[in-house]
């Protein structure tokens, strides 16, 4: 098992603050005490995942971090700010997008409603064209509803919806659930390209096979607490670890 400080602190980023911050993070449903002190840090730009079985926490992390979780302790720095007593709207102000694994797609509203539905935070949110470039699935069906899309579109649209926002730091849960093979490639594609952009995204993923491809650390929940970070680099060297962790 990895230190407390290798946990926390990126190699790569040794000496440089981290964008997120996340210390001792719990956090319940009702009376269920799900996350038992979660720690890791995020660099600025970096692409890092949270791996785990079913249950682990990784889900609840990303609400707690967004703020839509009932209740809640800890630090959750961003950029410095503590973040843990706001509120998920104020939160949202200061530049972070959570994509849920149901998606969010509003049934009633056109795809582009859907699209514009969400305000505009901070500056430097995609523009449409930016938006349709990524995702030119989406701007062909502009007029179609919502939830009549496949689910890959569906996902491309929850993703693109985040973008015009301005948020810089992106949480996706599950991104690729139930997608397609062809799909799945896309959303890997996408994902490059917002990290060569200078977005920082945290992953929920099942598929560490596809989170291979995209991250540049992992870190491994188990029972509500990052128990390791693996790098990228180093995930092959440790495929019979990740796959103790994960049961596979």
């Amino acid at each position: 098992m990895a230190t407390t400080e290798a946990l926390k602190m990126p190699a790569a980023a040794a000496g440089t603050a981290p964008l997120l911050a996340v210390r001792g993070l719990e956090a319940w449903y009702g009376e269920s005490h799900v996350l038992h002190g979660i720690d890791f840090d995020v660099a600025p730009g970096e692409v890092v995942t949270l791996l785990g079985r079913n249950g682990a926490g990784k889900s609840t992390t990303l609400k707690s971090i967004m703020g839509v979780i009932g209740k809640r302790k800890g630090s959750v720095l961003l950029e410095g700010k503590e973040t843990i007593a706001l509120p998920s709207r104020a939160i949202a102000r200061l530049g972070i997008g959570f994509v849920p694994e149901e998606r969010g797609i509003y049934s009633s509203l056109s795809v582009e409603e859907n699209l514009m539905l969400p305000p505009q935070v901070r500056p430097g949110g995609l523009s449409l064209d930016a938006i349709f470039t990524l995702f030119p699935n989406i701007k062909e069906r502009l007029k179609s509803q919502g939830t009549k899309l496949s689910g890959g579109e569906q996902q491309m649209l929850a993703i693109g919806r985040i973008l015009r926002t301005g948020a810089h730091l992106l949480l996706l849960d599950e991104p690729t659930e139930g997608l397609a093979p062809v799909i799945i490639e896309q959303i890997g594609r996408t994902i490059a390209k917002l990290k060569q952009d200078g977005f920082t995204i945290i992953l929920v993923e099942q598929n560490f096979r596809f989170a291979q491809t995209v991250a540049d650390r992992h870190y491994v929940v188990e029972q509500g607490k990052v128990i390791d970070m693996i790098p990228n680099a180093e995930l092959d060297a440790n495929i019979d670890k990740l796959h103790r962790y994960l049961g596979v």
